[in-house]
């Protein structure tokens, strides 16, 4: 089978690239291997909902409009509205269609499947980032007696054991789990490294209307000081609620969760941990007050003081004096790890010399790097600081489509002089 372009991966950012081909008329099909926004279908908690308000969920010809613009999409409302969005587009799409091989061939790529094999000039990895739990190698040293669990993994509390949790990790994920698990009356420890504290609603406004305005999330890939460090950044301390709350390590105290310094071994059923708390949060709460001066200043120089809240500091994150060195896993009976550790892309099936040593592809702005004709969408900081979220899909899908584009215009055909 050939076909000029392969999508592999039906989610947003793989249906909005279609939506651009289809746009220039690039004959293209997406492979998909489940349903569409199958990992939305099948790898997440009962309870999650988007962190980004339902206004800022849109895609290159839908945006939401629906009557709660400010309230937070659950899961089920999200995979709806990414099958209204796969309707809309109506792709060239094959379900149930597993990639297991990507090739390098004369004409551009081979691209292998479950269903078939099919040969095409360029294609667009829409596969995501976030495939596999990043678990470190110290959980290979967890006793028998305590159980590791990811969030891919994680549903619901009631699915753990009895006993005490610790959660490793204190993004948006870890910090809604370890609510949601202290909530159903298990005790929650929390290890905290490396952080993005960030506030749901600032001067009357959420957090995210915020970043746009500012053009914050609108900041390039090529404009920022280390693209690289930029895109390790975890992801910012935010979690949608129907209260839009704003949930951080002072609200998590506050409901009686432990904090203590990022988990750094096992030994002997002990688990050993950073001494470095206060200064992970000390630099957080810096980085935070940071962006809320951004904000003050660019609602100052727009001469805008009056149409927003004053503006005002949050208190800084509360620990306690001297917080442990060592955890007795046994002794405080606890009884689950949850691995809030972030994730990882699985790019098994992909046998092109773009990986760089920690398997990760090694692109520019989405294009990679030595292997003309090959494009990732969907990452971190791809070529926006938005690009990860829903709405970022939209511009970076539309540079990408017009790269792709100009390397098919620009490319001699095999066999012509």
């Amino acid at each position: 089978m050939r076909t000029t372009t392969v999508v592999i991966g039906a989610g947003h950012s793989g249906l909005a690239a279609s939506y651009f081909l289809s746009a220039r008329g690039i004959d293209h099909v997406v492979l998909e291997r489940g349903e569409v926004a199958n990992t939305w279908r099948t790898e997440r908690w009962d309870s999650l909902r988007l962190l980004t308000p339902n206004w800022q969920v849109t895609l290159p010809g839908l945006a939401y409009d629906g009557d709660d613009p400010d309230g937070f999409m659950t899961v089920p409302e999200l995979v709806g509205f990414i099958d209204r969005y796969a309707r809309l587009v109506n792709p060239p799409l094959h379900t149930l269609t597993t990639v297991t091989s990507v090739r390098p061939d004369v004409e551009g790529y081979e691209v292998v499947t479950d269903r078939g094999v099919w040969r095409c000039r360029s294609v667009i990895l829409a596969s995501g980032g976030f495939n596999l739990p990043k678990v470190p190698p110290i959980a290979a040293a967890l006793p028998d007696s305590v159980r590791s669990v990811t969030p891919l993994e994680y549903r619901r509390p009631s699915d753990l054991d009895d006993g005490g949790v610790l959660v490793v990790g204190v993004s948006a994920t870890g910090i809604q789990l370890a609510e949601e698990i202290h909530r159903s009356g298990r005790p929650v420890t929390v290890s905290v490294g490396e952080h993005v504290r960030m506030p749901r609603i600032y001067r009357g406004r959420d957090i995210r209307y915020w970043m746009d305005v500012t053009g914050v999330s609108d900041e390039r890939y090529d404009e920022a000081d280390d693209v690289h460090r930029a895109r390790q950044v975890p992801s910012p301390q935010l979690v949608g609620s129907p209260e839009r709350k704003t949930l951080d390590l002072n609200a998590l105290t506050d409901q009686g969760v432990r904090m203590v310094g990022r988990l750094a071994g096992v030994r002997d059923g002990k688990a050993q941990l950073s001494g470095s708390l206060h200064n992970k949060v000390t630099r957080s709460d810096l980085k935070m007050n940071r962006l809320l001066t951004t904000i003050d200043e660019w609602v100052t120089e727009n001469g805008l003081d009056r149409r927003y809240e004053p503006p005002h500091r949050f208190e800084r994150t509360r620990l306690e004096p001297s917080p442990p060195l060592l955890i007795d896993l046994a002794k405080e009976n606890i009884r689950t790890v949850l691995w809030a550790t972030g994730y990882r892309p699985d790019y098994s099936w992909l046998h092109v010399p773009v990986l760089d040593y920690k398997g990760r592809i090694r692109h520019d702005g989405g294009v990679a790097t030595g292997s003309p004709g090959l494009y990732v969408i969907g990452l971190n900081f791809l070529r926006r600081r938005k690009s990860s979220f829903i709405h970022g899909a939209e511009d970076d899908a539309r540079d990408l489509v017009d790269h792709l584009a100009a390397y098919l215009e620009a490319r001699v055909p095999v066999g012509v002089g």
